[in-house]
Order: C-alpha cells, then sequence, then structure tokens
C-alpha cells in the first residue's frame, strides 16, 4: 500500500466544485486536500472517504489511485519552495495570498529563472486589469488573452511548459474544459501554476479544487520583510509522501517543521512577554529556529533592482545540505542577520 497516490488530475477534471461536492456528502474539504498533497497518507485514508470521492468523480476506487508511478520535481532553486512544497512536474500548484504579500514577484522570478531552462512559460491573461502584473507578464515566453488561444499555443509546444493562470479562469470552469480538451489531444507536457490575483483564495477552502503543490505565503513573516514567504508547514506538495522523495530530504523537512512549529509558538510568547520568559530549555529552540528562519529568506532576481541585492540561486542539495548543518549546530556562530538574505551557507 506504500507505492500509491490520489488521482489529483483525474478528480480535478471530474469534479469541478469539489469543496460543495465533498462537503455534500460528508467529507470535509481539508480532508480532500490534504490527501492531494499528501499531508495524509493515501494508504491510511478511509475507504468511505475513497469511495465517495469515486462516487463523486463517476469513476472506480481503481481509477482514482495511481499505483507505482514515479513524481519528478522541477527544481526552482529557489530554498523553501524546493525544501517544504517542491514543484510537481505535469501537475497543478496553487499559490495562496492576501494581495501585497509577494506572490506576484515569486511568479515574475520563476518566470525568469525557467528561461534558462528548458521550459516555455505560458501566461494567460486574467480577464480583468491588474496593475500589479505591470513588467511581469512580460517575462512570460508567451502571453495569451483567451482560453482558445491558450489552447493554441499549449498544443503547439514540443518542449515542457510552465502554465499560468489567473483563479477566474478556474472558479468559470473555463480551465477545467481547457484541460479535458489538452487530454483529449493527449498533451501531457504541462505544468500548471494558479495564481488568486483578488486576495480572495485566502479565506476559501480548496480555492483552486484538488492540487499537487500548495504554496501557501505567511503575512507574518512578509510584515517581517522575510522573503519569500512561504509558510514552512501550511505549504506542502504530494511529492512530499515520502515515495517519491529523496529519504533524507524528507527526514530533514520532518525535523525542520517540527523545530519550526515549536519556534513559533515560542515567538508568540517573545512578543507577549519578552525573551527572559522563555525557559531555558527551550532557548536553544528559539535560536535555532530564529536561524533557520532567516536562512530561507533568499534575494530574488527580478526584485535586484529594490533590493540592491543580486539574486541567488541555490541547488536542492545544497539547501538539504545547508539545513543540515544549521539543525546539527553547525551554524550557531553564525548571527541572524548573517543568515538572512544568502545564497548557500558559508560555514
Amino acid at each position: 500500500m506504500d507505492d500509491i497516490r490520489l488521482n489529483v488530475a483525474l478528480l480535478r477534471r471530474k469534479v469541478p466544485n469539489l469543496t460543495s461536492a465533498a462537503k455534500s456528502i460528508g467529507i470535509r474539504p481539508a480532508t480532500v486536500s490534504n490527501l492531494c498533497t499528501g499531508k495524509i497518507d493515501l494508504g491510511k485514508a478511509e475507504v468511505r472517504t475513497l469511495v465517495g470521492l469515486a462516487t463523486l468523480a463517476n469513476c472506480s476506487v481503481d481509477d482514482l489511485i495511481i499505483r507505482g508511478e514515479k513524481l519528478n520535481m522541477i527544481e526552482t532553486k529557489i530554498k523553501t519552495l524546493d525544501f517544504f512544497a517542491p514543484l510537481v512536474k505535469g501537475g497543478t500548484t496553487g499559490l495562496v495570498a492576501r494581495p501585497g504579500m509577494g506572490q506576484v514577484v515569486i511568479l515574475a522570478e520563476l518566470m525568469h529563472r525557467f528561461k534558462e531552462s528548458d521550459y516555455t512559460t505560458v501566461f494567460l491573461l486574467p480577464t480583468t486589469n491588474h496593475p500589479e502584473l505591470e513588467g511581469t507578464t512580460e517575462l512570460a515566453d508567451i502571453v495569451t488573452a483567451t482560453i482558445d488561444e491558450t489552447f493554441s499555443k499549449l498544443t503547439s509546444q514540443n518542449g515542457d511548459v510552465i502554465f499560468i493562470s489567473d483563479k477566474s479562469f478556474n472558479a468559470s470552469g473555463e480551465l477545467l474544459d481547457l484541460q479535458e480538451r489538452l487530454v483529449a489531444e493527449r498533451v501531457q507536457n504541462i505544468t500548471t501554476i494558479l495564481v488568486d490575483l483578488s486576495g480572495e483564495a485566502v479565506d476559501e477552502e480548496m480555492p483552486y479544487g484538488p492540487l499537487e503543490t500548495l504554496w501557501q505565503l505567511d503575512a507574518d513573516l512578509a510584515t517581517r520583510h522575510q522573503y519569500p514567504a512561504i509558510h514552512p508547514i501550511y505549504s506542502t506538495s504530494s511529492i512530499l509522501e515520502g515515495i517519491d522523495l529523496d529519504q533524507r530530504h524528507f527526514n530533514l523537512r520532518q525535523r525542520a517543521q517540527k523545530l519550526l512549529r515549536r519556534y513559533r509558538e515560542l515567538r508568540s510568547v517573545v512578543a507577549v512577554h519578552g525573551i527572559e520568559k522563555i525557559p531555558a530549555v527551550e532557548l536553544e529552540t528559539y535560536n535555532l529556529g530564529e536561524r533557520l528562519e532567516a536562512y530561507f529568506t533568499q534575494p530574488l532576481f527580478v526584485a535586484a533592482a529594490y533590493t540592491g541585492q543580486q539574486g541567488k540561486a541555490v541547488s536542492m542539495s545544497q539547501t538539504l545540505q545547508d539545513v543540515e548543518h544549521i539543525l546539527d549546530g553547525e551554524a550557531d556562530h553564525l548571527s541572524v542577520e548573517e543568515l538572512k538574505y544568502r545564497g548557500n551557507l558559508v560555514l
């Protein structure tokens, strides 16, 4: 039962309004979301949940389960994305954030980085005007204005494609129609990133439907200018089920999240009562968490003109090595400020 996962793409196509549909048969949307992104091991899911989802999708439980097919990640060389919530090749990723938290900058950075790769980026413009996109859409290799134009461009690409779309097309059902047409044409080289420029997704359960990867931005990190401000606990990916992920990565991520959860609790105490109220035995956890959080900040290439800092690219293998050093206390001689906005760790 280990080598199985949910057929998210099928569920996405077959059940457009999954949130309300799941609720109607007594399945919590959060449960569905966690099954899709791998927070809940499919092998431990309740049978009635799987039967219910199969009923909604009008398919068999067997159709809903993929066995033995390995997921692959697309390395962005953005530390916090690759470490906490890897981008799944061929999957659908959703960005959840309120306006002003940096999601457009992340999109711009990804498009900038993919220009140096074998991926072609296609950006479907939202139907309403968004001034914050000025200077961003130009970074895409192809910009489209309609679903039909997008279909034409996507089907004409021979190599791998990163397709970016606004949530409005998802809500209208047009995106699902597009995906059905692409499936009919046997187009399988597309990785989709969905963004919500309205900021409403933060208050919705499963705002994009089933996802392979969820990137949730953290208001606290953004307020403290700890960018890219990816939430290290809530952001997740189906590639993290343990089947497809390197075991070392899996273990380090678990250690890092456990530390950061406790660190965040201690931060709340410090904010109200001061650091002297933290028990001596917890002070090491607080200091370690502060260092690790600082390490996951990163200069972005597209922001260099505003920050004065040249962008940094850090490989996944280097990030794993750095996180291991920090967790093992080998970076304790470095201050928090020395760890902020750098690329790789230099001990």
